[in-house]
């Protein structure tokens, strides 16, 4: 079944399968070791577990069968990243958290949540705190610079103002130009040039943005400054959390130090 509530787990998972790569980085921080047995082909974090664990398939093409061969007691997925209609076949015969992240406070909600499913509570308690130090410590760039940030290309896709990566933005101290847009909208050069950004965000994932774009995109935006980021640190919502306030002052720094 779907749970509702983290507290609807009766009893500590042993056999958990992740189907969300920044959720399987999780869980190695709390120390699943041992009770995390499937992660997906894109749980490559941490290295270790994606060379050792049994894995599942991708996102959002679950190997139903060897799931139900793993019979988990515990499967974490997430509304965004993965399939409606796999999850619900899967919840006919497992328990499974739906993880639901559009903000900061969402992804702290969802680490509580996790501690709380798998016997976890005191050193998920632990890391929120120390995520909300790390970010207590980042110099927010002010005034706001306006920017966009592709996630994809062919066609170019940006982050609408409803997401988890235009959260991170703002409070990284950047104004999502395409803010008023919902989720992950498709837009075209033309309407690159009228937003009048002043910096370009080209995320290393889910595409792999490269130099070879940024050139292709300053022939189109020669006034726009454009910038390769790590999309990890703007889209990962679990223990990751904590080293991205250090990534957004070395990359603040690196944008306002060159022209």
């Amino acid at each position: 079944m779907i749970l509702k509530k983290a507290g609807d787990l009766n009893t500590k998972p042993f056999r958990i399968i992740s189907l969300v790569p920044s959720q399987t980085e999780l869980l190695h921080y709390l120390g699943l070791q041992d009770e995390t047995i499937g992660i997906t082909k894109f749980c490559i974090h941490p290295a270790e577990w994606f060379s050792t664990k049994i894995r599942i398939g991708g996102t959002k093409k679950l190997n139903i069968e060897k799931i139900i061969s793993l019979n988990p007691d515990l499967i974490i997925a997430n509304k965004e990243e993965n399939l409606k209609r796999e999850i619900e076949a899967l919840a006919k015969n497992f328990n499974i958290w739906v993880t639901e992240i559009n903000n900061f406070e969402d992804a702290l909600t969802m680490i509580g949540d996790v501690g709380t499913l798998t016997a976890k509570e005191q050193k998920a308690a632990i890391l929120i705190a120390g995520i909300k130090k790390q970010f207590t410590l980042f110099k927010k760039n002010l005034p706001p610079k306006k920017t966009a940030y592709l996630i994809w290309k062919d066609p170019y896709m940006t982050v609408g103002g409803d997401t988890f990566i235009s959260n991170m933005l703002q409070l990284a101290g950047f104004k999502n130009v395409f803010g008023e847009r919902l989720r992950y909208p498709q837009i075209t050069i033309d309407e690159l040039q009228q937003s009048a950004c002043e910096l370009l965000f080209l995320s290393s994932e889910p595409y792999p943005f490269s130099q070879k774009h940024l050139d292709e995109l300053k022939t189109h935006l020669p006034a726009v400054k454009i910038v390769l980021v790590d999309g990890e640190m703007f889209s990962w919502y679990g223990s990751r959390l904590l080293k991205v306030p250090e990534y957004f002052n070395k990359l603040t720094s690196t944008i306002n130090a060159t022209k």
